[in-house]
């Protein structure tokens, strides 16, 4: 089954891509509001479903004994393309080898290579495993960033909401962040149903606390940091997003 990323899932992979080595659960923890646990615990989700496929460190090859980092544009036959694309890999000074959907200039191979001899030794060597090469281009600098698009949007408050999917017949499944001052976090699900901060019908289906997946009854408590999954028969009613997102009631206010 394809694992459905969500939004904490999204700004996880904002701040690893800003900066993986330098950025703790913790730190994420604080600014995606839930638990460092489960922070720890969806990263290791992502690199079992090879979204998160490693953490490599960028390294400057000229500083490191002004070596030359050259990448080369190639084509390839697209019915070897893979298996080339894996020997490619395989040459020495090779470190990174990119396949594209195309017919023409489908394969990218960016090769370290001590002085100009040993990059034609990497030429001779990838033309011998059958590809042509078209461009052969010294690599100056290279910059990158996190997708955007994951990344939280600035001056607006983030919504509780981190999930959302339709079921057949009109019902909707729905995951919440608890925040520590949302008003319903403290309540147990009895509390919170007689109260009405869980509106009629509404069904919580689980509750995910760090690397606990809890199967909840009503004397669960909601705690700061919870991933809650909600199923709605209707459209989430606008008081859910309330019950998640306004200020603490004191659980023993409850008459």
């Amino acid at each position: 089954m394809d694992y459905r990323i969500d939004e904490i899932d999204q700004l996880i992979l904002f701040h690893l891509g800003v900066d993986a080595r330098n950025t703790s659960a913790p730190t994420i923890a604080e600014e995606v509001d839930v638990t460092p646990a489960t922070v720890r615990n969806r990263i290791r989700q992502l690199e079992e479903h090879g979204i998160i496929r490693g953490y490599h460190a960028d390294i400057d090859y000229e500083a490191a004994g002004g070596k030359f980092t050259t990448q080369f544009t190639c084509t390839a036959p697209v019915s070897e393309r893979s298996k080339i694309a894996a020997d490619a890999l395989t040459t020495h000074g090779v470190v990174e080898v990119r396949e594209l959907l195309a017919g023409q200039e489908n394969l990218i191979v960016t090769a370290v290579g001590e002085d100009t001899d040993d990059i034609n030794r990497i030429a001779h060597q990838l033309s011998t495993l059958g590809v042509t090469i078209e461009r052969e281009d010294i690599v100056q600098n290279e910059s990158v960033r996190p997708y955007q698009s994951f990344a939280p949007e600035n001056g607006t408050t983030r919504s509780a909401v981190t999930g959302f999917q339709s079921v057949v017949g009109g019902a909707e499944v729905v995951e919440f962040t608890a925040s520590e001052d949302a008003e319903i976090t403290g309540y147990t699900l009895d509390e919170a149903d007689r109260t009405g901060l869980l509106p009629e019908g509404v069904l919580v289906i689980s509750i995910e606390r760090g690397d606990q997946r809890i199967t909840p009854d009503g004397d669960t408590t909601i705690e700061p940091g919870d991933v809650v999954v909600l199923f709605s028969p209707d459209t989430f009613p606008t008081q859910l997003i309330e019950a998640f997102d306004t200020e603490h009631h004191d659980p023993e206010e409850i008459g």
